[in-house]
């Protein structure tokens, strides 16, 4: 895995450069909605998507519910947060203020809760924001006497809006909770989990079909040749001599079916597991290349052999005593998932479960099971040897009994029944075997792909539902985002020595910090384990620009760099969209070489098939803060100073709260 470092990255704030190590799209489906949707489902979802930090989808849904009649005090309380969640007074558009103005004058009509005091407190709260000189004690008694829940949900979806003195009253309380909440929830220990890849279904290696159905085809016609040699050869024994003859059939058939019994332990004898390991059949019918999907395999096998060391033996001398057997397994793990975009990642839970099953099969003395009952004992081999040998002779005895008659053709005819046995048999003896080694071969490779896909079934449950139940929430992830950039804002307000009532507006862009590991659920944003904050301050004499990588996992940061310059001293602002690479903005200064900025990366190759690459993007870029950084920040290179007169505190357009509405319009459709 490739270590970050300080000089390394010093300035990966300011010339990003993405390096995504790793990326996962976990199938959940919180975020799917199906065609036949109830409007109820489609606001639930809305909601979802609200508290995950997606407003702009979470606007759609809303409305949408609301379009199929579907409205409350409740609904349309989220309704508004999604209308102004990420968003200045001055984002929105001329329609949307009118929809929210219709929408004050609808609060009367709903019946009395605490949605209903929610929503008319977050009007009171836009109406006193476009008032200069508006009273904010009423509106904050009325807004800290809301229940916790909605009073935090205000706090965090109306932030751009707030600004100047009554955002100074708030910000100790937001400050505040994002402390208490940065690390909540075993943050630490958790996040990692998300950014772990889904792992795939156990498999192992079936059983090879039987090879045995042209020797099981010609074993009858064997078996036919040797029963008629036998019985014409014994048939002229007892003629000439029935009492010797008895005998000689006796310790033939005995010394035959001694033998045939030796015989068949000694033939289908296991095979050495010793290529293969731990009792898991080797490869079987394939050669695989040393592709990259087969070299990941090997180092992951390595790895994890080198970290699950059994007692007495050091990590290079296990590697060593299991060379053999990892190299067997790893052939069989790059044979059975082999296949097309299968990253080692989602195999990694097999790899370790193997690695700890050889280590606990060679402490209880189990690791070379297989090799131990390979070997045939010598007393089974010098039984069948002997058992052989006294099948000749009795065989050759017969003989000399068969020729000793009188009659003058017997000689000749017990000699071709001999030669008929003895061709005959070697023959049906041969099928027989291979045969019952087929059948015993295949009985034994099914028990041991049942024990297999049994044992790794279960490893692989286990470790689904490890990950299950450690994966942060989307709603977690969020929470904990928005705390990192609070605190950020606030170290950087600090810093300068300024207060809300000194800045004009203020915005600020998440963007991956190279390297990193980046995952999303289905139809969500990216999330990054490391981040680059670029926060903008936009004060009467200028900007301000602060930045700094934070490490997602533990919320620290580091690399951080700040700059001071004029409105005039922005000359231009580019905003580059390329499909293969993400989103660059480009910020040119007068006093300063031109500093690209990678917002976003493309994600096209990463798309779900129920999922629109548009919509994506519009999710991401929501959630990185982009479109409002963009227009501010492209406002500012246009206008200069002049924008300070159009965009100032004191140049918000005056939000009148309508009185009752007794009908019903078409604002939300």
């Amino acid at each position: 895995m490739n270590q970050s470092n300080g000089a390394a990255y010093s300035s990966a704030a300011y010339d990003s450069t993405v390096g995504i190590q790793a990326e996962t799209v976990h199938d959940c489906d919180v975020y799917i909605v199906h065609p036949d949707a109830t409007p109820q489902e489609k606001y639930r979802v809305g909601v979802r998507l609200l508290e995950d930090g997606s407003p702009s989808r979470a606007r759609e849904m809303i409305r949408d519910a609301i379009a199929h009649e579907y409205d409350s005090a409740e609904v349309r309380f989220h309704w508004v947060l999604a209308m102004l969640s990420a968003r200045t007074y001055h984002d929105l558009s001329t329609e949307e203020v009118r929809q929210l103005h219709h929408a004050s004058g609808r609060v009367e009509t709903y019946a009395e809760d605490t949605w209903k005091e929610a929503l008319r407190v977050t009007f009171d709260l836009l109406a006193v924001l476009s008032t200069a000189s508006g009273e904010t004690g009423p509106v904050l008694k009325q807004l800290h006497d809301l229940p916790s829940h909605q009073h935090a949900a205000i706090l965090r979806h109306l932030d751009l809006m707030l600004t100047g003195g009554l955002k100074d009253d708030l910000w100790a309380e937001s400050r505040g909770r994002a402390s208490a909440e940065r690390l909540g929830n075993d943050r630490t220990r958790r996040v990692w989990a998300y950014f772990e890849p889904d792992p795939i279904g156990a498999r192992a290696m079936p059983p090879r079909p039987s090879t045995a159905a042209t020797a099981q085809a010609a074993l009858p016609v064997r078996v036919a040749l040797f029963a008629v040699s036998s019985v014409i050869l014994w048939a002229l024994a007892l003629i000439a001599a029935p009492a010797q003859a008895a005998v000689e059939l006796l310790v033939a058939l005995g010394a035959g079916l001694t033998a045939a019994r030796c015989g068949l332990r000694w033939g289908r004898k296991p095979r050495p597991a010793l290529a293969a390991g731990a009792g898991i059949p080797q490869q079987r019918d394939a050669s695989p290349g040393e592709d990259g999907f087969t070299s990941s395999v090997r180092h992951s096998f390595d790895h994890y052999f080198s970290v699950r060391t059994p007692y007495g033996f050091t990590p290079d001398a296990w590697l060593a005593h299991t060379a053999a057997i990892r190299s067997g397994l790893a052939a069989q793990i790059a044979v059975l998932y082999r296949e097309s975009r299968v990253r080692v990642e989602r195999v990694t839970w097999l790899i370790r479960y193997l690695a700890e099953d050889v280590r606990n099969r060679h402490n209880n003395g189990t690791l070379f099971d297989l090799d131990h009952q390979g070997r045939v004992p010598t007393r089974t081999k010098a039984l069948t040897v002997g058992s052989l040998a006294v099948l000749g002779t009795a065989a050759l005895a017969t003989l000399g009994t068969a020729a000793s008659g009188a009659a003058q053709p017997r000689p000749l005819w017990a000699f071709l029944a001999l030669l008929g046995v003895a061709w005959s048999g070697q023959a049906t003896a041969f099928l027989w075997l291979e045969v019952q080694r087929e059948a015993h071969r295949v009985a034994r490779e099914t028990q041991q792909y049942h024990e297999q896909m049994t044992a790794r079934q279960a490893a692989y449950q286990s470790w689904k539902n490890f990950l299950e139940g450690t994966r942060p929430s989307e709603q977690e992830m969020e929470t904990w985002l928005t705390c990192d950039k609070t605190l950020f804002i606030d170290e950087a307000l600090r810093h300068h020595q300024l207060t809300w009532r000194d800045l004009i507006t203020h915005t600020i862009l998440v963007a991956p910090a190279p390297p990193c590991k980046r995952a999303r659920v289905r139809g969500g944003p990216w999330r990054y384990s490391r981040y680059v904050f670029r926060l903008f301050l936009f004060t009467r004499d200028g900007i301000r620009e602060v930045s700094s990588e934070c490490d997602f996992s533990d919320a620290t940061r580091k690399n951080e760099q700040r700059s001071n310059y004029r409105f005039d001293a922005l000359s231009s602002v580019q905003v580059t969209q390329n499909a293969d690479i993400g989103y660059d903005l480009e910020l040119i200064l007068t006093n300063g070489p031109a500093r690209k900025i990678r917002v976003r990366d493309a994600d096209a190759h990463q798309l779900a098939p129920d999922e629109n690459a548009q919509e994506i993007s519009e999710i991401n870029l929501s959630a990185a803060g982009s479109a409002h950084a963009f227009r501010l920040l492209e406002g500012v290179a246009a206008d200069g100073k002049s924008w300070i007169e159009r965009h100032g505190p004191d140049s918000l357009p005056p939000f009148q709260i309508a009185g009752s509405a007794g009908t019903r319009t078409e604002e939300c459709r």
